[in-house]
């Protein structure tokens, strides 16, 4: 039942064509040194009943989410022209993104020829071609320009010694659809890519007349009586429980994932799928949500992120007999196959009784014959994580690790460009006004 439903029988929310006049309310937005829209800070209609009070909002576009995606998405609408609100239950860069290790794969070819069209085969391969391709096909081709992007707005990407961006080698990537070996493809921060991105678009977002909701936890979406379009959202300010109605012709989910759906996983507590439950209690479908991406190597007992740059700067999994397993099951990608059968092949070993520690039920990742220096320039996040979490000097002992849920690729349906559809009659009908983004979102079609 919705957070709607619940409340309607004392009549704290009426229709939103009933709004009435309102009173003033003090709000989290946060301002910048442009002019800002009163609307973030004097609300222009309220209704107050029972113990509750009412705060309205009306905007072009409603943002739910600040991470990567969310981000991206406001000031990209304030920069044409939309009047835009970010709701946020945490402040923007405390968003998961910031977690966030590895990189980014665009096919730039700053340190061999590339295409992308090998980066669009590489990932239909890597989804065992169920992904859907005309998503696959925008996301290659436009992810050098996405890059620039945020080169041109200040990430401070790995530099090659020319001054190009670094780009490393990462799992399921290859030149000349599979047969040019093993791709460096992935731009990156040393193993801090998230943070820096969050940081520089939180940066950038600031520019614009966007006004922020921050610490505001969104409840439910406002859907039209047929459930064919959406007007809107509520939320709770997490400081005083007041609640407030934001009207708005255009709502962007982008909430990310569901990973906290499991004990164990690499994603933060935050992760708990808000957009896909809003979606969901609003009578519309998610879809795909049995994808779900376990990646080869979080830290054994605490679940935390060992990223797939590790095996691209080097590294290897080794079983208790200290073989290099990958050998067997991936001749030629070995370490860096896809997430997929790394994780399997770990898998396998183990429930064949190779694997390490007291209880047989790990696997080591050795970084400690690299050179302690690219372990300092490359991977610092991570030794200093292995020393925290596991208690391991990275370049004298392996990192216990084991397959960890790290990514939801089911969701919100999307078509490519992000906005919410549905199965009507055996076609897709686009929800009006309603996007998704992110990895609340599930491309498909």
């Amino acid at each position: 039942m919705s957070f709607l439903s619940r409340i309607s029988s004392r009549n704290l929310c009426p229709t939103l064509n009933s709004l009435r006049p309102n009173v003033l309310s003090r709000t989290l937005a946060v301002q910048t040194s442009q002019t800002r829209n009163t609307d973030a800070k004097h609300t222009t209609g309220a209704h107050v009943a029972s113990n509750y009070k009412i705060i309205d909002h009306n905007y072009d576009a409603v943002v739910v989410g600040a991470g990567g995606a969310g981000l991206r998405a406001a000031y990209g609408l304030s920069t044409a022209g939309f009047k835009t609100a970010v709701i946020s239950k945490l402040f923007p860069t405390r968003s998961h993104t910031v977690a966030a290790q590895g990189g980014i794969n665009a096919a730039l070819g700053n340190m061999e020829r590339d295409d992308w069209r090998w980066h669009m085969y590489d990932t239909v391969k890597g989804s065992d071609w169920l992904g859907d391709q005309d998503a696959i096909h925008y996301m290659a081709e436009e992810a050098p320009r996405a890059v620039v992007e945020l080169e041109n707005i200040g990430m401070p990407f790995s530099r090659t010694p020319d001054g190009k961006i670094l780009q490393r080698a990462f799992g399921g990537q290859s030149y000349d659809y599979g047969r040019g070996g093993q791709a460096r493809r992935c731009c990156c921060v040393a193993d801090r890519t998230g943070h820096a991105m969050l940081h520089t678009l939180y940066g950038e977002s600031l520019k614009y007349n966007t006004d922020y909701f921050i610490e505001y936890f969104a409840l439910d979406l406002f859907m039209n009586k047929d459930n064919t379009q959406c007007v809107g959202v509520i939320a709770m300010n997490l400081e005083d429980g007041s609640l407030h109605r934001f009207r708005a012709n255009n709502t962007i989910l982008a909430t990310g994932g569901y990973g906290r759906a499991y004990f164990s996983c690499t994603s933060a507590h935050t992760c708990t799928g808000d957009g896909n439950a809003m979606a969901t209690r609003a009578g519309l479908k998610n879809q795909d949500l049995e994808f779900v991406q376990f990646h080869p190597t979080g830290i054994y007992g605490a679940g935390c992120l060992m990223t797939e740059g590790c095996r691209g700067e080097g590294g290897f999994l080794i079983n208790s007999k200290g073989e290099r397993f990958m050998e067997r099951y991936a001749p030629v990608a070995k370490d860096l196959a896809s997430r997929d059968v790394v994780s399997r092949a770990m898998t396998i070993e183990i429930r064949e009784g190779r694997g390490v520690g007291k209880d047989k039920d790990h696997m080591y990742l050795q970084l400690s014959h690299l050179d302690p220096k690219l372990l300092h320039e490359r991977l610092p996040g991570i030794s200093e994580t292995a020393m925290i979490f596991s208690g391991v000097d990275v370049t004298k002992q392996p990192i216990p690790v084991l397959p960890t849920v790290h990514y939801n690729m089911g969701g919100v349906p999307t078509n490519y460009k992000g906005q919410v559809i549905q199965e009507k009659d055996g076609k897709d009908v686009i929800i009006k006004g309603l996007y998704a983004a992110g990895e609340a979102a599930c491309a498909r079609r």
